[in-house]
């Protein structure tokens, strides 16, 4: 139902951001190539996923984050595109494991992450001031609680939309 297009068969609206992608990556993932379906849901997806990359939140956090939200809505390659991140940024294999598998978090500080995101799908973002307060006792800051907000809302766009599309199957 959902075309894996190329650069000649996608909408011509897709195309440059395609372009960019393998630019970027040296190849197109079958992800990219089924959203390009969407020109919108395509660009809006890799905007929003640029800016995450630029916050204030670490770059093993960030991805704390994207695999806790991949791993949460079943999002198989996505898992395994975040835990190709997760490696090249030389996080041990039992973190990418436990995220995975979605388990506790050895290390404190990115278990508060973990329980962070998952808190606020838990509440729709009325997280109660005790759990905010436990994130930022572990040296986090007001801009990285809404960080997690803009990651959690940016990778359920794409774990969703990869999902629906059969993405990696």
């Amino acid at each position: 139902m959902f075309t894996e297009h190329t650069l000649e068969s996608a909408p011509p609206a897709s195309r440059r951001a395609m372009e960019s992608t393998v630019k970027r990556l040296g190849h197109l993932p079958p992800a990219v190539a089924r959203l390009a379906t969407s020109p919108h849901l395509l660009d809006g997806f890799l905007k929003l996923s640029a800016a995450f990359e630029t916050t204030t939140l670490d770059p093993v956090a960030r991805e704390v984050v994207v695999m806790t939200v991949a791993a949460r809505n079943e999002c198989h390659v996505c898992v395994t595109m975040h835990t190709g991140r997760l490696r090249a940024l030389g996080a041990d294999e039992e973190l990418i494991a436990a995220l995975g598998e979605q388990r506790a978090l050895c290390d404190e500080r990115l278990e508060a992450v973990r329980q962070f995101t998952l808190e606020v799908f838990r509440t729709s973002g009325a997280v109660g001031d005790p759990e905010l307060r436990a994130f930022l006792a572990h040296g986090f800051t007001s801009q990285n609680a809404l960080e997690v907000v803009m990651g959690i809302g940016t990778y359920t766009m794409s774990t969703l939309a990869n999902r629906l599309t059969r993405a990696g199957l």
